[in-house]
């Protein structure tokens, strides 16, 4: 099977990928149009849905987000460009999901929400769809070197049945064809992001798991340091670029 897919590689086009580009920018047409209109990116719907769940209180005691962030467009504007970060009661690396979910237990008493539902996706796309234009700006600090280091080993790891790594895809054949698609460099600009082919929106690490499917590699947990570390890497690798949520893909 490996052979196979890497002479598929070999012989299809080279489209150039020196420099880092979008995924964006290797989409038809139509596809890149549907997703610079508002009125036309299915993700748009996602936001709203968060904006919506931004104000509202929860049902037992608590607060809604705006009642200690207040407007989100001028409190969050530039928040989704800084993570994952670390979180200073734990110590650990948290995602903007994950700070999401924190926040809602912490302060509205709220159940957990679960990763991949709709509500998280929601909060999580209204955030960040208020930093959209704005450079990925990740932390400097020591806790998040080090977190980027792990990302940046698993990132080079080859995994699974078919033993390929992240960067044979997304650096080494970047820009190539694969079954008819160019293979992106894999920056991840508009998350989440509504793709074509789930009909839905979804998270990096729901995308990050269906490539690790894809090698025939068990995929981490939703929510796992293992994937927050490989999140954080790929935010430095893509350190300057220009948020998008949401973003459309294939």
């Amino acid at each position: 099977m490996k052979r196979i897919l890497f002479a598929l590689l070999a012989c299809c086009s080279v489209a150039g990928a020196e420099e880092r580009r979008s995924g964006l920018l290797d989409m038809r047409p139509e596809a890149q149009a549907m997703q610079r209109d508002d009125s036309m990116n299915p993700g748009m719907l996602w936001v709203l849905d968060g904006e919506a769940l931004w104000g509202r209180k929860p049902t037992t005691a608590g607060h809604s987000c705006a009642d200690c962030h207040g407007d989100a467009p001028g409190s969050m504007r530039g928040v989704a460009a800084r993570y994952p970060a670390i979180d200073q009661a734990s110590g650990s690396a948290i995602d903007l999901a994950g700070r999401i979910i924190q926040c809602r237990e912490t302060r509205q008493a709220s159940a957990p929400l679960s990763r991949e539902s709709q509500e998280l996706l929601a909060l999580t796309s209204f955030v960040a769809h208020q930093s959209r234009g704005l450079p990925i700006a990740p932390p400097h600090d020591a806790g998040m070197r080090a977190t980027r280091e792990v990302g940046q080993r698993l990132y080079m790891t080859r995994m699974g049945q078919i033993d390929l790594s992240c960067a044979q895809c997304h650096d080494d054949h970047a820009g190539r064809r694969l079954a008819g698609s160019i293979i992106p460099q894999g920056h991840p600009t508009g998350y989440p992001i509504y793709r074509l082919e789930w009909q839905a929106m979804g998270s990096l690490q729901r995308r990050l798991r269906g490539c690790m499917n894809g090698v025939r590699a068990e995929p981490f947990a939703y929510g796992s340091a293992e994937f927050i570390a490989i999140e954080a890497y790929l935010m430095q690798r893509a350190r300057g670029m220009v948020l998008e949520t949401p973003a459309i893909r294939p």
